[in-house]
């Protein structure tokens, strides 16, 4: 996995200048951290490519069974960098280019995101707007601190939110997705929780506890089902009912047929713990 261990030799050599820092904690965890706290955390070129990397990365690597995403200083992320955006506009054909490649690469991340084979947590300390709002919608779960703010407010500076919508509203109530995108206004973490975008809010002091703990306990669970898991959950949204069930029963009869089920159940009976394979 390159990108996870250059980044790991770097904090090792202690490199802090890092845009996305890497942590391997204990039982499987892994936790990227968005560092460009003066910079609001804001998406440039160069962090989208290193999530990217880090999220297709941890898909494949065995020993990472969960993947949490937080970040550094008091802003989770503020979107896109927009002063690296302004830049783009002195070449010739006023970014057109440059613009086009950096929101394919942003989708492809998000999707990065949401086609991990890991689950993921999105940790928010602080507010997340705009492409931040879209990592928060695009991990598979999000937990909050109560001083959480979530915005989609392109509207405002006349950049709609075309992007971080596709995520959106497939988390939030379509009403609710619409006026956070229509009207750029904030919504608390506990609107945020309400309209289906986080989970859970949690006091500051908390937030990295109550992560790790739900990490851990994804964990601890067979690494192959939680992974069939996720496929299955994503791959049925899109179908119709009558295709959805047909997708799930397969899925389930092929389940039934693996040593993780055979265990699982085996142990259910004889009423023990079941001892899952590494």
């Amino acid at each position: 996995m390159r990108a996870l261990n250059e980044a790991l030799a770097a904090k090792a050599t202690g490199d802090h200048e890092q845009d996305l820092t890497v942590e391997v904690l204990p039982g499987g965890l892994l936790r990227l951290t968005l560092n460009r706290p003066r910079q609001r955390n804001g998406l440039s070129s160069k962090l989208i490519a290193s999530l990217k990397a880090a999220f297709e990365e941890a898909s494949e690597a065995k020993r990472i069974k969960v993947v949490i995403l937080a970040a550094a200083g008091p802003v989770f992320c503020a979107g896109h960098d927009l002063k690296e955006m302004e830049r783009a506009r002195r070449a010739k054909d006023a970014g057109g280019a440059f613009y086009s490649q950096v929101f394919s690469l942003c989708s492809e991340m998000m999707m990065a995101i949401t086609n991990c084979t890991k689950p993921t947590i999105a940790q928010v300390q602080g507010t997340a707007t705009a492409a931040g709002c879209q990592l928060v919608a695009s991990c598979d779960l999000a937990l909050a601190s109560t001083e959480a703010a979530f915005a989609t407010p392109g509207v405002n500076i006349g950049l709609f939110c075309s992007t971080p919508m596709v995520a959106l509203t497939r988390n939030v109530l379509p009403k609710h997705a619409f006026e956070m995108l229509m009207t750029g206004d904030p919504v608390s973490a506990y609107s945020a929780q309400s309209i289906g975008l986080i989970n859970r809010v949690v006091p500051s002091v908390d937030l990295e506890r109550q992560t790790i703990e739900l990490a851990q306990k994804i964990a601890s669970k067979p690494d192959a089902i939680v992974a069939l898991g996720k496929r299955a959950f994503y791959a049925q949204q899109s179908l119709s009912l009558e295709k959805a069930y047909a997708l799930a029963s397969e899925i389930m009869a092929a389940n039934m047929l693996r040593d993780e089920a055979e265990e699982g159940i085996g142990a259910f009976l004889e009423k023990r713990p079941p001892r899952w394979a590494e």
